[in-house]
């Protein structure tokens, strides 16, 4: 059975003096560092102590590449589309080092935690100096020293290849550089259990391991207190959060314990599993003063028989019990999904089960996908006989069908008035200012970038398939 590793207060100090060193190593001038990063949520969450320990390493932050003395790419193997742009954009990061010989290249993320990925860049990406999986982001510092230090010693390979495969650790007091001061990512935990048959997560971020509760409501209640308005709790799959810790404890009860803590904010969360959301979840959430009464729930096919294909363990009839659970509990439910087109042996009226369950749910939005092979993973090596073209054919069908439908939902609140967080200066006239519902619908204001960081009420003037337009009150 998989044993959780915490790493310890003496390690992670050991890390800060590895900064120490990196630092003497730079002091001459000033150094620039920039991270780019790919993928998801939990992603981003990850370049932000990236981004913590090249600042505590004496690194100034900077967004260009042609300032840069080192870029760290974070990357993602959830699609093919990614891994491409991925090496391409790192592949054309040759000309920068042409120019700057010095200059560091870092690739890390789930892409490198593939054998094969690993390979290939050690073989045909020589501009990379270091590749690190995600369960090394912690020791991120000592393998930096090693790469830096490798460079200046005679005869010595100078290139550092750090993914070995690994459950993951839980690693808590790293630091972070958050670029957001209103909008605030909060992990509760990681890695997949699910082993769903198209997915390489569990391969690549390992098997799930929550932190303690009170290490993560001592992080919102930081957040908080530094005026954050908007915490999005993330993991792979944070119903199954609990799991393998020794306190009795659940999502939901962290959820409680969460939305407890005084202020004025707004709690979020994804991504969840359907099949294990449960109606204590949605009672918690209904309950709430802070929660936002907004589920991301992945259907990702409304075939039984996909379905069981894909590993999910739930089916058609079971999903929509959950939905009718959840609006039940909470009649202004803004409801997101993820659907993945042209699963391996998907046929016509497979594909058929998908469109009417749309239809019946009627979701608030939809991220949609074409099925994207993962080397490693037990879909890659099913029988897929339909062509891409008749895949693409059916993916139109969806969209066109998602769109019309969050058309239809966003009509509705024309007319209304609603709270919104206003979130950012878009510069953009003549609605220079976005904002977000409770549900998380895009609200486009005119008004003061002042307004940054506050909630509002606004009336809803007009809208379109994405987004809604507003007047504040």
């Amino acid at each position: 059975m998989y044993q959780r590793r915490e790493i310890t207060t003496q390690e992670r100090l050991q890390q800060e003096q590895y900064c120490q060193r990196v630092r003497a190593l730079i002091a001459h001038r000033p150094h620039y560092a920039l991270v780019d990063t790919y993928g998801c949520q939990q992603n981003e969450s990850d370049s932000e102590i990236l981004r913590g320990w090249l600042v505590q390493c004496g690194y100034e932050l900077t967004g260009s590449e042609e300032k840069a003395d080192l870029i760290a790419v974070n990357t993602c193997a959830v699609r093919e589309h990614a891994e491409k742009r991925v090496l391409g954009n790192v592949g054309a990061l040759a000309h920068n080092k042409a120019k700057n010989p010095e200059l560091l290249v870092c690739v890390g993320g789930c892409m490198t935690q593939q054998e094969t990925m690993r390979e290939r860049i050690r073989r045909s990406y020589r501009v990379v100096d270091l590749v690190f999986g995600p369960h090394e982001l912690w020791q991120f510092p000592q393998l930096l020293l090693e790469t830096m230090e490798r460079r200046g010693r005679r005869g010595a390979k100078s290139r550092l290849i750090a993914a070995a495969p690994s459950e993951g650790v839980v690693a808590e007091g790293l630091p972070r550089q958050r670029d957001n001061q209103v909008k605030a990512w909060l992990s509760i935990m990681n890695g997949c259990d699910n082993f769903c048959s198209y997915c390489i997560v569990p391969y690549v971020r390992g098997r799930e391991r929550s932190r303690r509760p009170e290490d993560v409501l001592a992080e919102a209640r930081e957040l908080i207190r530094l005026g954050y308005k908007d915490i999005t709790l993330l993991g792979q799959n944070v119903n199954s959060y609990g799991k393998g810790l020794e306190e009795d404890t659940d999502f939901p009860a962290l959820l409680a314990a969460l939305d407890a803590i005084p202020g004025d904010y707004v709690l979020r969360f994804m991504t969840s599993h359907p099949k294990d959301a449960t109606e204590k979840l949605f009672r918690v959430m209904a309950e709430s003063e802070h929660c936002a009464h907004h589920i991301h729930l992945p259907l990702q096919s409304g075939s039984d028989r996909i379905l069981r294909q894909m590993n999910r363990r739930y089916d058609r009839a079971g999903y929509l019990e959950k939905v009718a659970a959840a609006r039940a509990a909470m009649p202004d439910l803004v409801l997101t999904t993820d659907i993945i087109v042209g699963f391996p042996g998907e046929t016509e009226a497979d594909f058929a089960d998908t469109l009417s369950l749309v239809e019946q749910v009627g979701y608030d939005a939809m991220f949609t996908f074409i099925y994207s092979p993962r080397t490693g993973t037990p879909a890659a090596a099913m029988p897929d006989p339909v062509s891409r073209a008749e895949k693409q054919v059916w993916f139109d069908r969806l969209v066109q069908t998602a769109n019309r439908i969050s058309a239809e939902k966003h009509a509705a609140y024309v007319g209304r008035t609603v709270r919104v967080l206003v979130d950012g200066a878009t510069g953009q006239e003549p609605y220079d200012l976005s904002s977000r519902t409770k549900g998380g619908r895009l609200v486009h204001l005119a008004g003061d970038p002042a307004l940054v960081g506050q909630f509002l009420d606004v009336k809803i003037t007009d809208s379109t398939t994405w987004a809604l337009y507003g007047q504040i009150e």
